[in-house]
């Protein structure tokens, strides 16, 4: 890759002094096997540290939002109903049903978390079955929610959160995992360069 860089950087300039055209001196010969090699292995790196990265960012997305469940279920536990979103249903719920839910919120998000970034396939099925819990706590919320004298959008959030949060990161996942499988067939199309 360094290689090419190089020859792009090098190659003279066009007629009119434009310095960001495309090099045009030997555009047609392949690449040979130590070149295919080289970009297919820098691919590869970049695709492995950018499949980190967004890993990262959606798993710490996470982490925050578990952060803030966990407090949410500490204040619930020792100052019931203090939070807004839970004072909503102090006529309807138990407080250990809200703090139960809290927690089983917190557990969904470490099997978010688990399923992100771990990079194996058995780990991977942690999304999937973060969907389970997560469907249950939507309609736990949603229940409740229709039982309120007046439906609160405002909390629309405690359903769909934890519902949207594994489904966004199941998806994240499924476009690194293409991207990566993108990269493993590039390196299927090698060819073998002969010199003539």
């Amino acid at each position: 890759m360094q290689k090419l860089t190089r020859k792009w950087r090098n190659s003279p300039e066009d007629v009119d002094g434009d310095n960001y055209s495309l090099p045009t001196r030997d555009d047609s010969r392949p690449l040979d096997t130590q070149e295919q090699e080289e970009l297919v292995r820098s691919l590869e790196k970049s695709q492995a540290q950018q499949s980190r990265l967004w890993r990262s960012v959606f798993a710490g997305l996470v982490l925050c939002y578990m952060v803030f469940l966990i407090y949410s279920t500490y204040q619930q536990a020792y100052y019931p109903w203090e939070l807004r979103y839970h004072a909503y249903f102090m006529y309807e719920v138990d407080s250990r049903n809200i703090v139960a839910a809290d927690v089983a919120a917190v557990l969904v998000c470490v099997m978010v978390i688990t399923g992100l970034m771990q990079n194996s396939r058995r780990y991977r099925l942690w999304l999937w079955y973060s969907f389970v819990p997560s469907t249950l706590l939507a309609v736990f919320w949603l229940h409740h929610m229709l039982r309120l004298a007046k439906f609160r959008w405002d909390i629309m959030w405690l359903p769909l959160a934890p519902l949207g949060g594994a489904g966004i990161c199941l998806y994240v996942d499924h476009l690194l995992n293409e991207s990566s499988e993108e990269v493993r067939k590039l390196r299927g199309y090698m060819y073998a360069y002969k010199a003539y």
